[in-house]
């Protein structure tokens, strides 16, 4: 048979070009509208979101003779000696050992690199996605096993926790968990909301995995008991590594959604990405700039994730792993 005639539509190069010159299309009206804006953009701020340099100014204590000893700074009175507190020699110094200073007046600088806010809300960003995705797997793991239990009480329990999950807004189940639950159990805000983001995905989880398990064939499970190997056994070293291959697709997406999703636990006070954002914008009146750069942020962390995800799952094909 001859080679099926391919449509220019259909080049691939083509296709390509097309499609960035779309997007180039779509910045530059982007750009085109916000330079018509009547707003000062502050672009040259954004490093500082990041990472600053914090300047340090060290006073006179009181009047006397600027004097150091063993490393230590002092200011010589006629009668004792004043500290002069944290100054070392790493300081820019403005007078020199020996010299009259007065009260009040400046001595020494000294410039530190500090971490930024937006560092710093990525951390805790990393830390209770970290850990919700760590509850969720576990949660989804016992729901979904609960599901597909032949006891009906545990199927019954597994089914009104996922009806009711899902069926209630993320936000409302975080302020129930702060307000409430927290409350109650004295629990610290950064809890609640692992426990929250944790109980909300691990529904989704659990629906997830227990569709990844009902379609491994039973002929599997019925060869292992025959071969005297337990369900449990059966369960944990057959049956769920291959439901966690062939979900594994549906489950990164849904740790890119927990990773997103975080951004609520903001409305509970937790320093997070988002809550940093909403700092920021309040001391520098730049919500453009800031929302933008939490955006990429946000973005480069699920583009990594899904990276990953792609990448093993590839791996998993090569060598046949995938179904």
């Amino acid at each position: 048979m001859g080679k099926k005639h391919q449509s220019l539509a259909q080049n691939k190069n083509l296709g390509h070009f097309i499609a960035l010159m779309f997007y180039v299309a779509v910045g530059y009206a982007l750009y085109i509208a916000a330079a018509n804006m009547n707003y000062v953009w502050k672009w040259n701020s954004i490093p500082d979101y990041f990472i600053y340099t914090e300047t340090k100014t060290y006073e006179a204590p009181a009047d006397g003779k600027f004097v150091e000893e063993n490393g230590v700074y002092y200011v010589q009175k006629v009668d004792e000696k004043v500290k002069i507190e944290e100054l070392t020699s790493n300081a820019s110094f403005d007078y020199e050992l020996g010299e009259e200073v007065y009260e009040g007046d400046y001595l020494a600088t000294s410039s530190e690199k500090k971490v930024g806010p937006v560092l710093n809300g990525l951390w805790v960003t990393l830390k209770i996605s970290f850990f919700a995705a760590i509850l969720t797997f576990f949660i989804g793991i016992i729901i979904a096993l609960m599901k597909l239990s032949s006891y009906q009480f545990l199927k019954d329990i597994a089914t009104v926790y996922i009806t009711v999950i899902r069926g209630t807004p993320l936000l409302v189940q975080i302020f129930l968990f702060y307000f409430i639950v927290a409350n109650i159990f004295e629990l610290e805000r950064f809890v609640a909301g692992v426990l929250a983001l944790g109980i909300f995905f691990g529904a989704y989880m659990a629906e997830i995995l227990r569709g990844a398990i009902q379609s491994i064939d039973k002929g599997q499970l019925e060869a292992a008991n025959s071969l005297g190997i337990s369900n449990f056994q059966a369960m944990r070293h057959i049956i769920l590594p291959q439901a966690f291959k062939r979900a594994l697709p549906t489950l990164v997406g849904e740790m890119i959604a927990l990773i997103k999703d975080s951004s609520l636990v903001s409305v509970i006070s937790i320093t997070d990405l988002t809550k940093v954002g909403k700092e920021i914008v309040a001391n520098t009146f730049s919500p453009f700039e800031t929302w933008i750069v939490v955006a990429c942020v946000y973005l480069c962390i699920t583009s990594l994730l899904s990276y990953i995800g792609h990448r093993i799952e590839k791996k998993m094909a090569a060598s046949g792993g995938m179904s």
